[in-house]
């Protein structure tokens, strides 16, 4: 099965490396050309534009930063769209609102193409190991024919069933984990402010009923205050933040925490920590104090 593969940031280069030693034949393309040339050396070839992907491919997979992103790559003389054929296959793995995956669907389906959306739970490290949770929703037989590379990317595969639904579930999956990483990031705060020991905070986090993955992993960085190094961007994680509270407006949804979590991102996007990983919202945090 010949793969492409286009975005090549934190995410899709892990990604596409995955594909690329499980024996795929991997073409790939980003905005940013150096990106391709670690991929390049380990076997993969690069396509001047994304419709040169679609054509040299079976499947062409696209893991984007936003919806405007997506249209990027998607749309025009050198986009996806126009280097589908029939029978092929495309998967966006972006996290984008439902709109614009049923936009995509619509106009793969215009070219006799499938459509898969398959947007991702997990970062930099999950990316690497191979232990993404994958959302999917769409075409079943893209499903069914994309799974030996999905199964490369992932640990956990779901197929969530109509265009929009896998979008939906992202969306209300990074609503808790903003959350989640709010309310550490608070307790800490308030932890160390009353002079006790963070790391010991921690142990007792840790051995209740709130222990969980994100926590261990994030806990000591946020202790330590220092630098934080993206395996998830603050940006992205406001971004989704943003669409979960325009979808829940769609529904008539109250969700009164998440706008306020909301609000405490955007002040750390206004404060230059958009590029940082998102663990150091605990800086906009401490500033209040």
């Amino acid at each position: 099965m010949k793969i492409g593969f286009i975005g090549l940031g934190i995410m899709g280069s892990a990604m596409a490396e995955n594909l690329l030693k499980a024996g795929f034949k991997v073409t790939v393309w980003n905005r940013s050309s150096e990106k391709c040339a670690p991929l390049i050396a380990k076997g993969a070839e690069a396509a001047a534009s994304p419709r040169a992907v679609a054509e040299l491919s079976d499947i062409v997979i696209a893991m984007m930063a936003n919806s405007a992103a997506v249209q990027s790559v998607r749309d025009g003389a050198d986009g996806i769209i126009s280097g589908l054929k029939p029978g092929r296959g495309y998967v966006d793995m972006s996290t984008v609102d439902a709109e614009t995956s049923k936009e995509s669907a619509a106009l793969a389906h215009e070219k006799g193409a499938t459509f898969l959306e398959a947007p991702v739970a997990g970062s930099r490290k999950p990316a690497e190991d191979a232990t993404l949770t994958i959302m999917a929703a769409g075409d079943r037989e893209l499903y069914e024919s994309s799974l030996p590379a999905l199964e490369k990317m992932g640990k956990k595969i779901l197929f969530l069933g109509e265009t929009g639904n896998a979008s939906r579930m992202k969306l209300a999956n990074n609503l808790v984990m903003g959350g989640m990483l709010t309310a550490l990031c608070e307790g800490m705060a308030l932890a160390a402010g009353s002079g006790l020991d963070t790391a010991q905070f921690l142990e007792v986090l840790d051995s209740g009923a709130v222990s969980n993955p994100m926590f261990r992993l994030k806990g000591p960085q946020i202790a330590a205050n220092n630098e934080f190094p993206a395996a998830f961007p603050l940006k992205h994680m406001q971004k989704d933040l943003r669409l979960a509270l325009r979808l829940a407006e769609e529904l008539g949804q109250p969700l009164f925490a998440t706008a306020t979590i909301n609000e405490l991102f955007k002040s750390a996007l206004a404060e230059g920590l958009g590029d940082s990983d998102f663990a150091a919202i605990i800086r906009t945090i401490n500033k209040q104090h």
